[in-house]
């Protein structure tokens, strides 16, 4: 027995964000807390989307950076009482709209939003009505807009933790692609990986589910024709347009699961505080030649979907390697690092992270559904050869 669920409204074109005010009102909300992170909350794009707010009586929580950690989810619902908040609005990319989704659950409920994870040894059950949640993504990338989870970091350790449930579903998502036009390149280009990821690894899990096999590969054709086009004019509304789509086309496949290199993204951001679209795209086809024996098949359809040279002709194992070698040259074209060791941010990833890497990618659960088996060797053997 199978039970297919997919997500919410979606307002999708240039423009959609000047539908969210209306929307609001019609649906009784008149003071909004407007979630976002302080990058985004400095830029003119913001202040224009705060003047299309002006018949309502929003408040701005802006204390969203880097990757989203529990006292920002603590301190924003703190806010939403203290504004007397009847609605959430969360615009930005996945930092700032998975912490939106967690504000929306400690607004409606007591203790503290890692006790709501699902792997909390007494994990707390979301039970309340949560408040009236709207979406507005401004990077092509996680699809968080379109999800039913929340990924919060502890504090201290960095480890990541996963809030779901269906609850957490913005009511409705404004996807307006005139918000991504001035997303820097470096961005575009690291936040399209994690759509390209999250689109080619839904496919390859083995998790039955043709619905999302449909759209995850509908979703990579797009990602691999638009987004070398929006890394290089990012100002390219139709290019902007697809990746927007591409990522929520990845985010509605992905609840059939992910696989290992999510498994090592996660440990990468853990480890070394590492972009999650970066870490993905720079361990995405070091992990697909460790999956080529156990998902050819799947692999040379990706091939051709994507139309890697070499990707509809020959054997099936030359078709699935030709997949392979055409993520290796794409990210070149896109100046993603081939390898950890190119990266140059400023905490690079070291020979003797590896231990520590190994045992948070083996305790992340995305890799229980990648098409190979994946075992601690497994995972030393990915991130050493990634070095």
């Amino acid at each position: 027995m199978h039970r297919f669920a997919f997500p919410t409204s979606i307002i999708f074109g240039p423009g959609a964000r000047r539908e969210v005010a209306p929307h609001l009102r019609e649906r009784g909300c008149s003071r909004p807390l407007v979630v976002t992170d302080s990058g985004l909350a400095a830029l003119p794009v913001f202040a224009g989307f705060l003047d299309e707010l002006s018949t309502l009586s929003p408040v701005v929580f802006s204390g969203v950076s880097g990757n989203p950690v529990r006292a920002q989810v603590m301190e924003g619902a703190r806010a939403f009482r203290e504004h007397g908040a009847d609605g959430i609005v969360g615009i930005g990319g996945g930092a700032a709209l998975d912490v939106a989704k967690a504000i929306a659950v400690m607004a409606a409920h007591d203790g503290d939003i890692l006790e709501y994870a699902w792997d909390h040894p007494s994990v707390r059950p979301i039970v309340n009505a949560l408040p009236y949640f709207v979406a507005l993504p401004t990077t092509a990338g996680t699809g968080s807009e379109v999800g039913r989870s929340s990924v919060i970091s502890d504090d201290a350790t960095h480890v990541k933790k996963i809030v779901f449930s269906p609850a957490l579903l913005a009511k409705a998502v404004f996807a307006d692609p005139e918000l991504t036009l001035d997303l820097p390149a470096s961005i575009t280009a690291a936040t399209g990986m994690d759509a390209l990821t999250h689109n080619v690894e839904s496919y390859l899990s083995p998790e039955w589910h043709p619905l999302c096999d449909g759209i995850a590969l509908e979703g990579a054709r797009i990602a691999a024709r638009a987004l070398p086009i929006a890394v290089r004019d990012g100002h390219d509304v139709t290019a902007r347009s697809d990746m927007l789509m591409s990522s929520m086309m990845g985010a509605i496949a992905f609840q059939k699961d992910l696989g290992a290199v999510h498994s090592c993204a996660h440990a990468l951001s853990t480890v070394a505080d590492l972009h999650h679209g970066l870490a993905n795209g720079i361990m995405i086809d070091h992990v697909m030649r460790f999956n080529l024996p156990s998902a050819t098949a799947k692999l040379a359809e990706l091939a051709r979907v994507v139309h890697a040279p070499g990707g509809d002709a020959g054997s099936e194992e030359a078709r699935a390697t030709a997949f392979v070698n055409w993520l290796r040259d794409f990210k070149r074209q896109l100046h993603i690092p081939a390898k950890l060791s190119d990266y140059q941010g400023a905490r690079r990833v070291q020979p003797s992270d590896v231990d520590r890497l190994v045992d948070i990618a083996v305790a992340d659960t995305c890799h229980k559904t990648n098409p190979r088996r994946c075992t601690a060797e497994d995972f030393r053997r990915l991130f050493t050869e990634a070095l």
